[in-house]
């Protein structure tokens, strides 16, 4: 079988403020229909062979992968928590695993979740060229024809033909500075490194174990306690942090003599940044990428992105990017987007929450939505899903306020439980244990109102969790 393995566990800080910690871009919509990881798992329904995917995915974002799963319809996949992160040679170890105890001649098809492709026709054929190699034996990388002399991709040089359609991988190539981009692309034998690959399970871990085999040996330890948890296969945390750190490039690729590349012109973008999203974008006839509520007079070659009920107005610029959430702007020249990245740097060193969170917070039972705080006291709006239920929990340094919005609530208060419908409160001392369940077939929401000396996340014991967090 064919399996697609797909890599979801990056931040994605280069996009912030939209991408952030707990809401990274590979799950967000961006450009075209669905998310980023949702185009990424269609793109692979119309290839050969293929099987439910195979998903790597951080211990924080497991709820956020297994509900895009089931959105896009996609039944039967596994999703692999990686409990620390650890670059993507121990998570295509992790994956390479998993999917042989399904198949012992598995074919992995690895993509990162967070990437764009225009073409998807061009995509398939690539990978359908890319499988003969495979079988093979070689350990196969698709290679991006590149359009422009480009600075932020690697590279692959290419070397002796192999069959009709692959090259030997003569060399990698890091990042090159603007001249050699110019030079590389002059020369038309080097390609993009897309970070995407073939082959089969069993053969990578054949070569992880050749040239990182302490690697190998603790990612086998790690994952031979691996526990099945709700829809989750989980890897014990102890044991994987102890596995080394490295990249499938510099771990296996650019050591094996097996490495092969397939040239694709596939529309393909990391969308690793506000510039590149811009490129890979449908551009108006000022060449401007709008989103939202915008208004430009005299604006050309911007990327223009506005959350709902918040109006841009441009006047007389041009080549800027500005981005808007609900608690945070970005006004930045669109040719220095790559250095979003260091004021994630500077919201994290100032234990800022922004880098993390979103004003509005997504949980396996619903959202909730931070509208205003101040000394002592905080109002949120929560919505919880249709027959969800939140923890059974209590506070030590907050009481709450809750008034319903809409639909009904089953509020759990130390021994009482009873019923909330629409205009009715309740209070919850602190101290007390409590838990929220909507047993309605509408979603129901609320207006909670914190008030206390600590109103931290954090200032939660949980007694009782659906969702195995207690």
């Amino acid at each position: 079988m064919l399996i697609p393995l797909i890599l979801s566990g990056g931040s994605g800080t280069r996009l912030w403020p939209v991408s952030r910690k707990n809401l990274p871009k590979q799950f967000l919509s961006l450009a075209g229909k669905g998310t980023l990881f949702q185009q990424t798992i269609a793109r692979t329904r119309g290839l050969p062979n293929v099987a439910p995917p195979v998903v790597v995915a951080s211990d924080d974002h497991r709820f956020l992968a297994a509900e895009q799963l089931l959105e896009a319809g996609i039944a039967g996949s596994t999703i692999v928590l990686e409990p620390v992160a650890r670059n993507t040679a121990p998570a295509i170890a992790l994956g390479a695993l998993e999917a042989l105890k399904h198949d012992p001649d598995a074919v992995l098809l690895v993509l990162p979740a967070d990437h764009q492709i225009g073409d998807t026709a061009a995509f398939t054929q690539a990978v359908i060229k890319a499988l003969p190699l495979a079988a093979q034996g070689w350990l196969v990388t698709f290679g991006i024809r590149p359009d422009r002399a480009e600075t932020g991709f690697g590279y692959i040089r290419r070397g002796e033909a192999i069959g009709a359609d692959g090259f030997r991988v003569e060399r990698f190539v890091e990042k090159p500075d603007a001249d050699t981009a110019k030079a590389y692309l002059a020369d038309g034998g080097y390609d993009w490194n897309s970070g995407m690959f073939l082959f089969r399970a069993d053969r990578y871990l054949e070569e992880l174990g050749a040239h990182a085999p302490a690697m190998l040996a603790a990612v086998r330890a790690a994952h031979a306690t691996a526990k099945g948890d709700l829809d989750f296969v989980r890897v014990d945390k102890d044991a994987f942090a102890k596995v080394p750190e490295d990249s499938i490039d510099y771990a296996v690729m650019e050591k094996t003599a097996r490495a092969a590349v397939i040239p694709t012109a596939c529309a393909w973008s990391d969308i690793g940044s506000w510039q590149a999203l811009w490129l890979a974008g449908a551009r108006d006839a000022d060449d401007n990428l709008r989103e939202g509520d915008t208004l430009t007079v005299d604006t050309h070659g911007s990327l223009l992105r506005s959350h709902p009920h918040h109006l841009i107005a441009t006047v007389g610029v041009d080549d800027l990017v500005v981005v808007t959430t609900p608690d945070a702007t970005l006004v930045a020249r669109r040719d220095a987007a790559q250095d979003v990245k260091k004021i994630v740097a500077q919201l994290k060193a100032a234990n800022r929450s922004e880098h993390a969170f979103h004003r509005v917070v997504r949980r396996p039972w619903g959202s909730y939505d931070s509208l205003e705080s101040g000394s002592r006291f905080q109002v949120k709006r929560i919505v919880v899903k249709p027959g969800a239920s939140l923890s059974l929990q209590k506070h030590h340094h907050r009481a709450e306020h809750w008034v319903v919005v809409s639909g009904t609530a089953e509020v759990t208060c130390d021994d009482k439980v009873f019923l909330l419908t629409e205009n009715q409160s309740t209070y919850i001392p602190l101290g007390s244990k409590h838990r929220l369940r909507n047993p309605g077939k509408m979603a129901l929401e609320l207006i909670e109102v914190q008030s206390g000396s600590y109103l931290g996340e954090d200032d939660i014991i949980r007694y009782d969790d659906v969702y195995g967090r207690a």
